[in-house]
């Protein structure tokens, strides 16, 4: 299916490029054969000038020669009469030669488009015309870029369109199957809170009923949390030093003692339009995943800091490291640089801090075999 998928792609990138050679090469012929019929166009009209200016002529012939000359109207040029050196001028603006800088500047530019014409009477030069494109031939020089523009226009289209719904089927399977694993979730959850209630009656020592409720309430916040993806989550203004406190707490408390944390945080309050459940989540990920990348040893370092109307999260860990180019990799469904994992945890997090809540989630800074620090920002709700 991959290679069936990449070969369809270079195919029809082939096929785009093709096209569009195909597009400048006729566009490139059709513009030297219009180049090549409006020399022509000049050539006579240079003779019936020379004739109509050197041969004493009448009638029919005088008619002929004027008409070839007036028929052009859409040729700019320029002719020097060698004889008295004067200029004459066929269809340009007046401001174009308003001074000799001008038509000097528009003799050159002429020059550059087409070889001068140069008219000869009796063995003698008698003018040289200066001619430049005329309006059709200039606007089909830009006619290629155009139907390119508007080709990448349209393949543009289709590639964000095609993105589009494909990222909707993807929400849609992952909101499907996280509501389901809710729903799966909740049955022995009903069952454990049951046995907790028989283990109470028993006498069993309420240090361990305590840990196991504890244990109960995290995996409820779990389901709720499931059942949350897909669906527009409420947030409430919470106090995030607050809420990453009891994240930091309940992830200490469960983690090896080989893994040392560090906790850095204001001594304020800070208010931010929160989802508790949701967050918590996005904290957990990240320091699950400086965890993993440390192995389960090391020093996971959490750093909240408030800068305007901003808050800024960094979890710091000493783990493997992340190579620049998956900065932003890492954050894709599915990616993944572990040999067992799903790939799932980042993008969830990325999803909930900047579609949900209207943050930001990036990597600021990796060194491979150093370590990598996250940081989430978000903003401040009484600035707002």
């Amino acid at each position: 299916m991959f290679q069936y998928s990449a070969f369809g792609r270079w195919f029809l990138i082939l096929i785009s490029l093709v096209i569009i050679s195909l597009v400048f090469w006729n566009s490139y012929a059709v513009f030297n054969n219009l180049k090549d019929n409006e020399r022509v166009k000049m050539e006579i009209w240079t003779a019936a000038q020379r004739e109509f200016a050197t041969q004493d002529l009448s009638g029919t012939q005088l008619n002929l020669v004027q008409s070839i000359m007036e028929a052009n109207t859409t040729t700019p040029m320029i002719a020097f009469n060698h004889l008295d050196s004067t200029y004459n001028y066929r269809n340009l603006d007046s401001t174009r030669i308003s001074t000799v800088k001008k038509r000097d500047g528009l003799i050159v530019n002429f020059a550059s488009e087409n070889e001068p014409i140069i008219s000869e009477y009796k063995s003698k030069v008698y003018t040289t015309i200066y001619y430049g494109n005329s309006p059709l031939i200039n606007k089909l020089k830009y006619y290629p870029l155009l139907l390119v523009l508007i080709i990448s226009l349209f393949v543009s289209a289709l590639y964000f369109f095609y993105r589009t719904s494909r990222s909707a089927e993807q929400n849609r399977l992952w909101a499907g199957m996280a509501k389901e694993t809710a729903h799966q979730i909740g049955t022995p959850l009903s069952s454990l809170l049951g046995w907790s209630e028989i283990l109470r009656s028993e006498d069993v020592n309420p240090e361990y009923l305590n840990e196991m409720n504890v244990d109960i309430k995290r995996l409820e916040t779990i389901a709720d949390r499931f059942g949350k993806v897909g669906s527009l989550p409420v947030l409430h203004e919470l106090d995030i030093v607050k809420e990453t406190t009891e994240s930091y707490e309940y992830l200490k408390n469960r983690t090896s003692r080989l893994v040392d944390f560090k906790l850095e945080i204001p001594d304020q309050k800070i208010p931010v339009n929160l989802n508790p459940q949701l967050y918590s989540w996005t904290i957990e990920n990240l320091v699950k995943n400086g965890i993993d990348a440390m192995r389960g040893k090391g020093i996971i370092h959490i750093r909240m800091e408030q800068k305007g109307k901003y808050v800024y999260i960094q979890i710091t860990d000493a783990g493997k490291g992340i190579s620049k180019k998956n900065f932003r990799n890492i954050f894709r469904p599915g990616f993944t640089t572990k040999k067992r994992g799903w790939g799932l945890g980042l993008s969830l997090a990325k999803r909930i801090i900047e579609e949900y809540h209207n943050g930001r989630i990036r990597v600021i800074h990796s060194v491979l075999g150093k370590g990598t620090t996250m940081e989430i920002v978000m903003r401040v709700a009484s600035l707002e």
